[in-house]
């Protein structure tokens, strides 16, 4: 009955181990061979491990995101100095159809919002700053979309990053406490790799960071210089 018993807690060990072996390799596979010279930025990356995936994913997206975002902002804020003029113009002459259609013809956040102010003439004052008001929040809330993944991507990108250090300084300690090897090459030579991880999630959060405030700046800058076109036009009624 002992040696049955001995027999079973041998067997569970061995599968504990294999278990922890296989939960380690998927997170963090490192193999045996000697280290390879690093010929590209492909090969320094993928010596991260699997947690490179999601990081590198990341960096694509905040690529996409901010140049989809800078792209339509940059569009959407130009502001045409002589566009208030001309619209005050057609106003004061009573032309309020010639009016619309010039705003609307802008093509831009600053012509939309006060192509709605223009449909609201003739109604009193209050009504008219309130549609102005309106418009232009709407219009800041197309501008701000999608940014906030980039805010996301500035939080994530650096965790995926330690998670995959730590991952690989478990598989370290792990090896030596089987092997009962600490080599400084086996500590140094799996811990560059993982450190990698590290690098990589920061400098993408790093990045994601910048380019979301970069294009808060933008907006903030245009929403200012747009409440200075609302208060000329509304001087003007």
């Amino acid at each position: 009955m002992a040696i049955h018993g001995h027999f079973h807690l041998r067997i569970n060990i061995h599968l504990t181990d294999r278990i922890m072996n296989l939960i380690l390799s998927l997170i963090d596979p490192v193999t045996s061979e000697a280290p390879q010279q690093i010929t590209s930025l492909f090969d320094l990356l993928m010596k991260g491990g699997v947690i490179m995936i999601p990081i590198v994913l990341l960096s694509f997206l905040t690529v996409y995101f901010f140049m989809e975002r800078y792209t339509y902002i940059k569009k959407t804020t130009e502001i045409d100095s002589r566009l208030v003029d001309s619209l005050i113009r057609e106003l004061n002459d009573g032309h309020i159809d010639r009016a619309l259609i010039h705003a609307q013809n802008s093509n831009s956040a600053a012509g939309r919002i006060l192509a709605g102010g223009v449909e609201q003439i003739g109604k009193p004052k209050k009504e008219v700053e309130s549609m102005l008001e309106t418009m232009t929040v709407f219009e800041m809330s197309k501008m701000d979309k999608n940014t906030g993944y980039l805010g996301i991507i500035a939080g994530i990108a650096p965790m995926l990053g330690f998670i995959g250090t730590i991952s690989g300084v478990i598989k370290i300690f792990y090896s030596i406490s089987l092997t009962d090897n600490m080599s400084i090459g086996i500590i140094s030579g799996g811990l560059y790799q993982k450190m990698i991880c590290s690098g990589a999630g920061l400098i993408v959060g790093v990045l994601a960071y910048a380019a979301y405030h970069y294009l808060q700046m933008k907006i903030d800058r245009y929403s200012i210089n747009l409440q200075e076109s609302l208060i000329r036009f509304l001087k003007a009624l």
